[in-house]
């Protein structure tokens, strides 16, 4: 067995256990190594948004797919535990993309559906399995779909019903879990479990959200953050950068992370 595999195999293991997993988001080689010492960390997810800031880049796939798993190898490289990478829509080539990520040490990653035709994403879960068969690894994919979160002025009834029909599929064409992010609440989560399956349904922390704790017990097998750990960050630099044109003192309660 592999190095890759074994990862593989645990980040899979991590997805079904009855406990939720928590994955705190992280976009570079610092980031990572501070979440990962942290003996609660399991695994590490990136946030594609945040790798893309990093670089001044908008989010979207306008970052260089180069950079980007340039980024994500080195943060690989620098932690022990596995790693799924955000690699947005596939960069146009999700087959492809998944492999060169497989090449620089990622098991695992969210690919998301922008809402296309129902056949051409499910072809593009598809695409992804084979490549991670083709190298070997059980690639653990979180297929996002966009159906609540992208879903425009539709009822809500109706972007759920479209999250679990192509939920469904990608769990179908091999995917691990169906990420749908969106500020979800009791209800609609319950539905989307009920939908798509017990343990099977990834969701994203943002303001207003349920607890994790909540949402495990509602039968969902991943909490991610995205974007949300960087802009913490940076709100706590602001806010010291505010503090030191002040007081010009830093706080005593700082640790070396770095």
């Amino acid at each position: 067995m592999t190095d890759l595999t074994a990862r593989a195999e645990t980040l899979a293991s991590l997805h079904h256990a009855p406990e939720i997993l928590r994955v705190v988001n992280v976009w570079d080689v610092v980031s990572a190594r501070a979440i990962a010492e942290l003996p609660q960390t399991r695994a590490l997810a990136t946030a594609g948004h945040s790798i893309a800031a990093t670089f001044g880049y908008e989010d979207g796939e306008n970052i260089p797919l180069d950079l980007m798993l340039d980024m994500v190898g080195r943060i690989v490289a620098a932690v022990d535990v596995p790693v799924s990478a955000d690699l947005d829509a596939g960069f146009g080539d999700p087959g492809e993309t998944v492999r060169r990520a497989i090449g620089v040490g990622v098991v695992g990653a969210n690919v998301e559906d922008r809402l296309r035709p129902l056949a051409d994403s499910v072809a593009a879960v598809e695409a992804i399995v084979a490549a991670g068969a083709a190298e070997g690894v059980p690639f653990v994919l979180n297929a996002r779909t966009d159906a609540v979160l992208k879903g425009g002025d539709r009822p809500l009834d109706e972007k759920l019903e479209d999250a679990i029909a192509r939920g469904r599929a990608y769990l179908d064409a091999g995917a691990t879990t169906v990420f749908v992010p969106g500020l979800l609440d009791a209800d609609a989560t319950r539905r989307l479990v009920e939908g798509i399956g017990e343990r099977k349904v990834s969701v994203i922390g943002v303001p207003g959200a349920l607890t994790a704790a909540e949402y495990e017990a509602l039968g969902v097998a991943r909490i991610s953050y995205g974007p949300q750990t960087q802009r913490v960050a940076l709100t706590a630099l602001q806010d010291l950068a505010i503090d030191l044109y002040g007081s010009g003192v830093i706080p005593s309660t700082v640790r070396a992370l770095n």
